[in-house]
């Protein structure tokens, strides 16, 4: 019931929101069909070209041995009381140093940023995180455990159950989205915030309606809405979309990268082969449409975007726009020649550019 003396929106107004609505909806789900007619012609052809291939699935057994590299951290776990959910992260650095977070993104885990675990441990604690579905970290069954409120309120309730009330934020694809609505929502646990190649949030569903090259882009987002039939997809041929993702000339790390080892892809194929742990990674995807637009927008704390400009899935015009949304200081640097996977493609580069920010916003408070 309307308070007295509310003003109503005039009847053209709700007739306006209510087609914008159904048209939004019809764009996402004409697009999810055209996504699975497009997936299902894929797997016509692999089965004709292969058909003993193509349905090779192969369970890893036995992790690959970077993945207890000594050098990295060391493995630890943590129980959500609210949620109940036990968490895995991988840690360096002392106890008690300030704490730089890390959230990866899809189809990723906490070995994405292997070289910052090993590069900011001399002066942080560094705990690189498995989200929600990923990895070791507990996998609710359904999506509805997925929505961005329950990712978000996962990162700050795992903040405190690490005994820390702030920290560095750093997120990147699918990570640095979650890493964006913590800082808006709980911008009193971020002192500063990183993201890599994602802009944001707000950035995104704009852009998306409006450029049909970043819906073309984003199609994975709208194929994943699906029930099963996309991690079927994934496992066809041994998972080779997987190792596609990261070493095709496409999408793949580029041709002046840090190319991932034998055993770097070993250890993403030991951890997504695992009966039913695609389920979780993708079910983060099928609530997003229920959840964005957002109602709050502005970063205020300092914020660092760094983005590749060879990004297969994120247009760059996006990055720069996002510099209205930050209501103070802002950096944003492009790499020319580096990948989606920007911290594992160019590594070297992002840590100098993370430490350069961060002596720097330190520098700044002292004057």
């Amino acid at each position: 019931m309307a308070r007295p003396g509310a003003a109503c929106p005039p009847p053209a107004r709700r007739v306006m929101v209510a087609a914008r609505a159904l048209l939004f909806w019809a764009l996402v789900y004409s697009y999810c069909g055209v996504c699975a007619c497009i997936a299902g012609l894929r797997l016509l052809w692999s089965i004709g070209r292969r058909p003993g291939e193509t349905f090779r699935w192969v369970v890893r057994e036995n992790p690959p041995a970077c993945l207890n590299d000594p050098s990295l951290g060391t493995h630890c776990y943590v129980r959500i009381k609210d949620s109940g959910l036990r968490f895995h992260y991988v840690a360096a650095g002392e106890r008690g140093k300030p704490l730089m977070l890390l959230l990866h993104g899809f189809p990723e885990f906490w070995y994405s940023w292997r070289h910052q675990l090993r590069e900011f441990k001399s002066e942080y604690r560094v705990v690189a995180l498995d989200l929600r579905g990923y990895g070791e970290t507990d996998a609710p069954p359904h999506k509805e455990n997925y929505k961005l409120d329950c990712l978000i309120a996962d990162i700050k309730d795992i903040l405190e159950s690490l005994g820390y009330n702030k920290c560095v934020l750093i997120g990147h694809d699918w990570g640095g989205m979650i890493a964006w609505l913590v800082a808006i929502c709980y911008p009193e646990m971020v002192t500063k915030l990183i993201v890599v190649n994602f802009p944001h949030p707000s950035v995104f569903t704009e852009y998306i309606l409006r450029h049909p090259s970043q819906l073309i882009k984003s199609g994975y987002y709208f194929f994943f809405q699906m029930p099963w039939f996309p991690e079927f997809m994934f496992t066809l041929n041994d998972f080779k979309v997987l190792k596609s993702l990261f070493t095709s000339q496409a999408t793949g790390i580029g041709r002046k990268g840090c190319r991932l080892t034998a055993e770097d892809i070993e250890a993403y194929l030991y951890v997504f082969s695992q009966p039913g742990a695609l389920t979780g990674p993708m079910n983060h995807y099928r609530t997003i449409f229920s959840c964005l637009p957002l109602q709050h927008h502005e970063v205020i704390m300092p914020t660092l975007l760094l983005w590749g400009e060879r990004d297969a899935f994120m247009e760059v015009e996006m990055a720069e726009i996002t510099r209205i949304y930050v209501k103070n200081h802002f950096r944003l640097t492009i790499l020319s020649e580096a990948s989606h996977w920007l911290q594992q493609d160019q590594p070297d580069i992002v840590n100098k550019l993370i430490w350069t920010f961060l002596k720097e916003e330190t520098k700044r408070k002292r004057e």
